[in-house]
């Protein structure tokens, strides 16, 4: 093939590609290699490059048979389901308000348990220190917010992977695992965070287990052993989901790669 008045063939094996110049498809070069100093300019043409696998771009206008629009257009029917998710949040951020406002009211007011006292009504529990009451009330807004950052993750990873794309490429808000969350990558992370509030929960009940067996209380041994059990339970599930997702992007690694060799 001529490129500038000179033949071209395909590199020497085992020469530099930096003492050849490419021509055309960059699949050619010189047949005398030449020092890229003393290589004279060649016509733009000789110079242009594409890739061997250039990414396809979507077509908009690509329309489909009515059968494939009317499947593909029912993952518009999880629309509801994310839209209630969002009322979902909205009862949570109420409920976080609710348990603020006893968390002030304990700090600040000492709580109801004097007025209970002062009354001589018997409260119904046995009464914990005000510093217990405090760290029960403040692992319950942690609880409180951490299932609503799974709420966050359902709503928006879901609607993403599933729906349709939210177009956040560039937003200055746009979150940093959205980049790359895909069906797999969603299932660790809620899976991460199921243990997240099951450890808010048992931490909750090791606060409490003074109180186990004292009349009032509702915690038994059975109801902590099944507790722990199932926080267990929780961490093996998502290490089976981390593990399963790791072997399959390793297979498909392999059959990427087979290909090449």
């Amino acid at each position: 093939m001529d490129c500038g008045g000179r033949r071209a063939r395909p590199y020497p094996h085992g020469k530099a590609r930096s003492h050849h110049r490419a021509c055309t498809w960059g699949l050619t070069a010189l047949s005398n290699p030449i020092p890229v100093d003393a290589t004279p300019a060649l016509p733009l043409q000789c110079r242009i490059f594409f890739p061997a696998n250039p990414p396809m771009q979507p077509d908009p206008n690509v329309r489909l048979s009515p059968l494939p629009a009317l499947i593909f257009s029912s993952r518009w029917l999880q629309l509801p389901l994310y839209l209630g998710l969002i009322v979902a949040q909205a009862i949570y951020v109420w409920q976080f308000g609710v348990e603020l406002v006893h968390l002030v009211d304990q700090v600040f007011l000492g709580g109801h348990a004097a007025e209970a006292a002062a009354s001589g009504a018997v409260p119904a529990e046995p009464e914990k220190s005000a510093e217990i009451v405090i760290m029960l009330i403040v692992l319950g807004l942690i609880d409180v917010v951490m299932i609503s950052n799974l709420l966050v993750m359902v709503i928006v990873g879901g609607y993403e992977t599933f729906v349709s794309r939210l177009r956040l490429h560039g937003h200055p808000d746009q979150p940093e695992w959205l980049s790359h969350v895909n069906a797999s990558v969603l299932k660790v992370k809620l899976a991460m965070a199921i243990i997240g509030i099951s450890s808010i929960h048992l931490l909750k009940t090791f606060i409490e287990i003074g109180d186990l067996g004292t009349p009032g209380s509702k915690l038994t041994e059975a109801g902590v052993m099944w507790q722990t059990i199932i926080h267990c339970v929780f961490i093996f599930s998502a290490v089976g989901i981390a593990w399963t997702d790791k072997l399959m992007q390793g297979g498909h690694g392999g059959k990427q790669a087979s290909p090449s060799h």
